[in-house]
């Protein structure tokens, strides 16, 4: 899935595979792409390539992004119903570790939905979740 990751051109292009991924890990979270604009899923498709062998990177590795994103929007308990309490208990596992490794890839895909306004309140407040304004 290496290569340009991009939105098409007129309909005549399609949208890259790392996008299409992307917004397919979004839909199986019950998120519609559409709830996320392109830069923000552009800017994470980017960031798992950077953290990732961008020349090999499964579409897993994408949708688990997408899931991440998902999370913080929906909430652990909208997560539970729709994937299970174990995919909802592994997930918040992660947002509770991304403070611990802020150079890391789920640290800079939470902090990228806070910046752009993605997190819901609850989940925010429920793992501690802001932006320093220093």
């Amino acid at each position: 899935m290496a290569g340009r990751s991009s939105f098409g051109f007129m309909g005549r292009f399609g949208r890259s595979a790392d996008l299409r991924a992307f917004d397919k890990g979004l839909r199986r979270c019950d998120v519609h792409p559409a709830q996320v604009v392109d830069g923000v899923k552009l800017a994470a498709v980017r960031l798992v390539q950077k953290h990732g062998n961008a020349d090999s990177l499964p579409e897993r590795a994408y949708e688990d992004a997408a899931a991440l994103v998902a999370f913080t929007v929906l909430g652990e308990g909208r997560m539970a119903e729709l994937l299970g309490q174990g995919l909802a208990g592994t997930l918040a596992a992660r947002v509770e570790r991304a403070a611990d490794y802020p150079d890391g890839l789920d640290a800079e895909l939470i902090l990228l939905a806070l910046h752009a306004g993605l997190v819901a309140p609850h989940v925010a407040d429920a793992f501690g979740l802001a932006i320093d304004e220093a």
